[in-house]
């Protein structure tokens, strides 16, 4: 099966080209009938499930190779293996251009690398970063350093919803398809790279190549934590995103591409679309007390269905689009505080209030009456019942 990879620029390995290792990237590769570096032999590529229309036979230009990408490459670290620096991997996707995602690479894409760039690369580092040492930091880290995100692909195929309707009704309303079985029978729970099948196909639209997010049923019957007997809905849950391999007429092949939690039959599947990274932002009105908006939400539902959370959960809100609730915004997390002001040790004293910050909340999916949020930070542990404040 086979498995996307993505690439992580924040890695900071590089290696230095050698006559060594010029030698090894001279060598043959898995995958290629006949191919010899530095010749402009033509070769064919196997057939192999990827997203992108690879070219099935290509020709390799004078003093370059080709590279089948294995499960963990990375643009990243073939730069590093074969130009010498890392930083050079854009050069290796210039000369790829059938792959439209440098994100993207999959078990089996031939990828053509130039290594006549090796001489011309190695070594060289980007003008910001060619001054720093491992022990020295730059006044501005930012500078090196990708930008930390409040919301990533991560967090996306693990994002709770509420369905107000009941989560059959949701599934009914977007067409959602149902994964029937899988590859192998004596596995009940799924992960990455193995295939199921599904009764949607080419009759329902269905292609090869497409994708689909994993959906399930977490919790049925939502009740409000502070308002008895208001039902909110059923709780569903993204938990992974599978490709299309094979689509027949009626039902179809696909592999699970990336899961955080266990696939199964009966799970439901709804068309993909690419989610978008939201850069980190976090809020320094902390000042105590915490003024709290009219529109204020409380905490209702814990991803997993956990009491407690903290820096990275997902939590749900009784608050949505219609009180201004909106994607991007970031709540402050807060708590009442109720304490005696009058003389120590009377039985019932007069008492007085105030609110504390225990965190912040980014707002990543914002429905009617509710919304879902991705913890940033938190002071103390957020559980239901706490308030959220735009």
């Amino acid at each position: 099966m086979h498995q996307p990879t993505r690439l992580h620029a924040g890695r900071m390995r590089s290696l230095v080209a050698t006559p060594c290792l010029l030698a090894a990237m001279a060598l043959a590769v898995p995958g290629l009938h006949a191919q010899q570096a530095g010749t402009a032999d033509s070769v064919k590529v196997e057939a192999h499930n990827s997203k992108w229309d690879y070219p099935k036979e290509i020709k390799v230009p004078e003093g370059s190779r080709t590279h089948i990408v294995q499960r963990g490459d990375t643009l990243w670290d073939l730069s590093g293996k074969y130009l010498g620096n890392p930083y050079a991997w854009p050069q290796i996707w210039e000369l790829n251009q059938w792959v439209k995602d440098p994100h993207w690479i999959y078990p089996g894409d031939p990828l053509i690398i130039d290594l006549a760039r090796a001489v011309a690369t190695a070594g060289a580092v980007p003008e910001e970063v060619a001054n720093l040492q491992p022990d020295q930091r730059r006044a501005d880290p930012s500078v090196v350093r990708r930008p930390e995100l409040g919301f990533s692909f991560q967090d996306f195929i693990q994002l709770p919803f509420v369905a107000p309707d009941g989560a059959e009704a949701h599934y009914k309303n977007l067409g959602a398809f149902t994964i029937t079985s899988n590859k192998r029978e004596d596995r009940q729970y799924l992960g990455e790279g193995e295939t199921i099948y599904f009764n949607g196909g080419t009759e329902q639209g269905v292609k090869a190549g497409d994708r689909f997010v994993i959906l399930k049923t977490a919790l049925k019957q939502l009740m409000h934590p502070g308002m008895a007997k208001k039902l909110l809905g059923d709780v569903v849950q993204q938990i992974g995103v599978i490709r299309v391999t094979i689509a027949q007429a009626k039902g179809s092949v696909a592999v699970i591409e990336r899961s955080l939690d266990t696939v199964q039959a009966g799970d439901r599947l709804v068309k993909f679309d690419e989610p978008t990274n939201i850069p980190l932002k976090l809020r320094t009105d902390l000042a105590e007390p915490v003024k709290v908006a009219t529109n204020a939400a409380m905490v209702v539902y814990s991803r997993g269905g956990k009491l407690y959370s903290s820096g990275g959960d997902m939590i749900i809100v009784d608050k949505g689009t219609n009180d201004g609730i909106k994607v991007g915004d970031v709540l402050l997390a807060t708590r009442v505080k109720t304490f005696p002001v009058g003389p120590v040790g009377e039985k019932n004293p007069a008492t007085s209030t105030t609110t504390y910050y225990i965190g912040q909340a980014l707002v990543v999916r914002s429905d009617a009456q509710t919304s879902t949020c991705r913890v940033l930070r938190s002071i103390e542990e957020i559980k239901g019942g706490d308030t959220l404040t735009p």
